[in-house]
């Protein structure tokens, strides 16, 4: 209650059009060959993130900066992994590497909370923007993202494009479908197993579970008719097994759809056939530019929707696929071909060659 109370003296505090807006939701199916999918959207209502595609090699030396030009926690890259970035620096928002383990960052406004920097212990500190990267190029297994996010400090690191330290939560997920929510609550670090596979933002991961009791209701079959004094009653058309499905942009809201949609969803044989239903289902979670719109008409110049990008990452087979605000055909990036042990750079891609639809003419000449 007291951090609800928190939350809501935070937004009233802050002007409407200087809160920025992150609003994403991620899904996790699992194809009837036990593929495992996760997938997500990235929702910033503020100003365009710049979002490259990045492939990072393995024996790459990394470092976190943290306040005062100080370093943190230095670590080389064990894994190859691919992702996408943010700002134009070496931040993956969300990623997988060469053995199939997805990392996802989440904003988690009004609860994130991190202990300030103690200079006696940099050598174990990190910023909330380097964990995917890091947890991406040290780790395997879910198990061993556990282990060494026990190994580190989560403090607390301005981030000058928005002003102060961004709030996040991280999802883990593994080929086997087992995942784990990190999230960083009264400067403590609180682990939950991730079993349904979705997140989305505030509040903390736990009320949204809870919060699922109330629509226990909620069914893909549909209501049958009823009389009521002689009188016949029939549902006015498909989908009355989901009345009371909440249908806003908050994230308790989309938490709900999000679950509804993927325990309702067809069956794929696939987990390439299940990339197809993830970027279905998350269809339903774009978010348009004025909804989730945090800075000045300005800011948002060039931007075409609140969703930046849609991001699918396939643990089996080791397939990303994504699409772009600016161009909805589905791209691919194949791991299993990239040769991580070729370079010791990042290389960095453009999301878009170009910023417009991909449309293919078939009118007959």
């Amino acid at each position: 209650m007291k951090q609800a109370i928190a939350l809501l003296l935070v937004f009233s505090l802050v002007p409407p059009n200087t809160i920025p807006v992150w609003g994403c939701t991620g899904i996790k199916l699992t194809a009837q060959n036990g593929g495992v999918v996760f997938a997500r959207t990235l929702e910033w209502g503020s100003f365009d993130m710049k979002s490259r595609l990045v492939i990072v090699p393995r024996g790459v030396e990394f470092s976190s900066p943290l306040e005062g030009s100080r370093t943190g926690l230095t670590w080389k890259s064990q894994f190859g992994a691919v992702g996408v970035d943010a700002l134009e620096k070496d931040y993956l928002v969300d990623g997988m590497n060469e053995k199939g383990l997805s990392v996802n960052l989440f904003y988690h406004p009004g609860f994130a909370d991190y202990p300030a920097q103690d200079d006696d212990n940099l050598a174990r500190s990190i910023g909330p923007l380097d964990v995917p990267m890091y947890l991406l190029t040290t780790c395997e297994t879910v198990e061993a993202a556990k282990a060494a996010m026990s190994r580190v400090t989560l403090v607390s690191v301005s981030e000058p494009a928005i002003g102060f330290a961004p709030p996040v939560h991280v999802i883990v997920t593994e080929p086997s479908g087992k995942a784990v929510v990190f999230e960083f609550v009264n400067k403590e670090m609180q682990t939950f197993d991730a079993t349904l596979g979705v997140i989305t933002n505030s509040p903390q991961y736990d009320w949204h579970m809870t919060n699922l009791r109330n629509y226990v209701n909620l069914s893909a079959v549909a209501w049958p008719a009823k009389k009521i004094e002689e009188i016949d009653f029939s549902p006015l058309g498909g989908g009355s097994g989901m009345l009371g499905l909440p249908g806003d942009f908050t994230p308790p809201s989309r938490f709900v759809r999000a679950v509804a949609f993927t325990k309702t969803a067809r069956e794929t044989e696939t987990a390439r056939e299940t990339m197809y239903e993830a970027f279905r289902i998350l269809d339903n979670f774009n978010v348009p530019l004025g909804a989730a719109e945090g800075g000045g008409q300005s800011r948002t110049e060039g931007m075409r929707s609140a969703t930046i990008w849609t991001t699918a990452y396939d643990t089996k087979n080791l397939v990303m696929q994504y699409h772009t605000m600016h161009n909805r055909r589905v791209r691919q990036v194949d791991l299993r071909a990239i040769d991580f042990s070729g370079s010791k750079d990042l290389t960095r891609l453009p999301l878009d060659q170009q910023k417009q639809q991909d449309i293919k003419d078939v009118t007959p000449r």
